[in-house]
């Protein structure tokens, strides 16, 4: 038995108890009446509060649809017309990978996570210094996650801080995360008008108009409120070209409960989606019927400073409750869920980022955003975390998927074998095949006794994760763009990143 045990740790299961979309839904934070009633608020703040500073573009087509500027030079969206490009949403969606076995169904209660974020500082592998970060850590952070099973798609998370020109950092963030992952990306544009070019280095990277069409591997959007209640027009142009990538367009809003947003949690969730929903109508009265991903994110304050808290209940809380209320109205959902104050992933990063996850993932949102390698209330990127975070996303994933209960599953007859055989289960067949289906199985979480774990250095997780990345740092570079593409490419557009780096012989780690 004891052999048989330690083959089964040697050599653990190939396949995964868990998968992308898996189904949520099991915690419902709001009660029916109270989806009723925000919703209810949330008609009536669009109607008669309404949004100020629309673009050109939406303020003329939404006049047209009966829309009407009120006193306060607010737009203001009739009840009737809300529910209408609700209800006329697309509700089902596809992110593509470069390869079919990284497509994402989007839609129902089906939940994804992955990271997200625009970070400024990295956090140095096995040190407690942060630095400013760069185009090499965004192209590292992508390789990373393309080895992470349980990160489903890949967003820049950090900002290449030392590339001042901003479409020059739009089009080389782009080509830096398409280069080190096959998964689905999230790209952001400081302007409308880097949209454009790089939509045609995709397409170069695809391999022609028609195969980026086909299965485009990128979306864009953005943040096109300013909370309170008002439309910014940078990312607003943002969000409208993006429909131009042929994917879905992803809108994000992130209202700060006690600064511009009430302090009320109720009052955070309901203007956070209403700002969500003003987002919506931008681009669905723009481009009809164009599928879009609704994200509220609710930020919660400290109240005793004023300053973003991204780890307490109240953010896990409010997270969820904002994608409870779009998953009721059908749409597809995003929220911020994983967003910790800690500066290291250490214990505290550790229980903020499972509990609001595990919060998000079980109401059912679609797409669980920040969920993976944020540290120090978003303003950092930790590789570590990354890592560790995979392992958390799939005890999370698992916690989602819930018990089967079937006549196999109750394994009446499995157990009348073992009580009138052996005596135990470690060698029914049964055991065997549920070890491969049943059961979630970390690939850094250390479950050894503690006196194999002190002989062999005693390593905390941390450690561990480090050396797991450097791992895949050193060896992982991934050949996703063919070597003619290349060329064109670094032809065409300023690609700062350079060749020789994107190898393991330059050896960076």
């Amino acid at each position: 038995m004891r052999r048989g045990r330690r083959e089964r740790i040697k050599h653990p299961p190939v396949t995964s108890a868990v998968a992308p979309g898996v189904s949520g839904g099991q915690y419902k934070p709001l009660s029916d009446s109270d989806i009723k009633k925000i919703q209810s608020t949330v008609l009536d703040v669009l109607e008669n509060i309404g949004m100020a500073d629309p673009i050109d573009i939406l303020k003329e087509k939404a006049l047209e649809r009966g829309c009407h500027i009120n006193e306060h030079n607010r737009l203001c969206f009739p009840r009737s017309l809300v529910e209408d490009v609700i209800a006329n949403t697309p509700k089902k969606m596809t992110f593509y990978g470069k390869t079919p076995n990284h497509d994402l169904e989007l839609g129902g209660k089906r939940v994804h996570t992955y990271g997200g974020g625009e970070a400024v500082n990295v956090l140095e592998v096995g040190s407690d210094t942060y630095r400013p970060s760069t185009l090499n850590d965004i192209y590292d952070a992508a390789r990373l996650v393309d080895k992470l099973d349980n990160i489903h798609a890949f967003s820049r998370l950090m900002v290449a801080t030392e590339i001042q020109d901003q479409l020059t950092c739009d089009i080389n963030t782009a080509y830096a995360s398409v280069c080190g992952t096959a998964k689905h990306t999230a790209l952001t544009f400081n302007d409308y008008t880097h949209v454009a070019p790089v939509i045609e280095m995709l397409k170069m990277i695809a391999g022609g108009e028609k195969q980026w069409f086909d299965r485009p591997f990128c979306h864009g959007g953005g943040c096109p409120v300013l909370s309170p209640l008002r439309y910014g027009r940078e990312n607003s142009e943002v969000c409208v070209e993006s429909v131009k990538f042929g994917a879905p367009v992803w809108i994000v809003v992130a209202p700060q409960a006690g600064a511009t947003a009430p302090s009320a949690l109720a009052g955070a969730v309901t203007q956070c989606v209403a700002e969500a929903i003003a987002s919506l109508l931008l681009v669905e009265i723009v481009a009809p019927g164009h599928p879009v991903i609704v994200g509220p994110w609710p930020f919660v304050s400290d109240l005793r400073t004023g300053a973003f808290s991204g780890g307490g209940g109240e953010e896990a809380l409010v997270s969820a409750a904002a994608a409870q209320v779009i998953n009721h109205y059908g749409l597809v959902s995003s929220v911020a869920a994983g967003m910790t104050d800690a500066k290291v992933p250490d214990n505290q990063a550790g229980f903020e980022k499972g509990i609001a996850v595990a919060l998000a993932a079980l109401t059912g949102c679609n797409n669980v955003s920040e969920s993976a390698g944020m540290v120090g209330s978003l303003m950092g990127l930790s590789f570590e975390s990354l890592v560790i975070d995979n392992d958390m996303l799939g005890t999370v994933l698992r916690a989602v998927r819930g018990i089967e209960v079937n006549d196999e599953t109750l394994s009446y007859d499995v157990m009348a074998e073992v009580v009138h055989g052996d005596g135990h289960y470690l060698r029914h067949p049964q055991t065997l095949n549920m070890m491969r289906s049943e059961y979630e199985y970390p690939s850094l979480s250390d479950r050894r006794d503690y006196k194999e774990w002190q002989s062999l250095g005693a390593a905390d997780i941390r450690t561990q994760s480090a050396q797991r990345v450097k791992q895949i740092l050193s060896s992982h570079y991934p050949e996703l763009i063919s070597s003619q593409a290349d060329k064109k490419i670094r032809d065409r557009f300023p690609i700062l990143l350079a060749a020789e780096t994107m190898s393991a012989e330059f050896g960076r780690w």
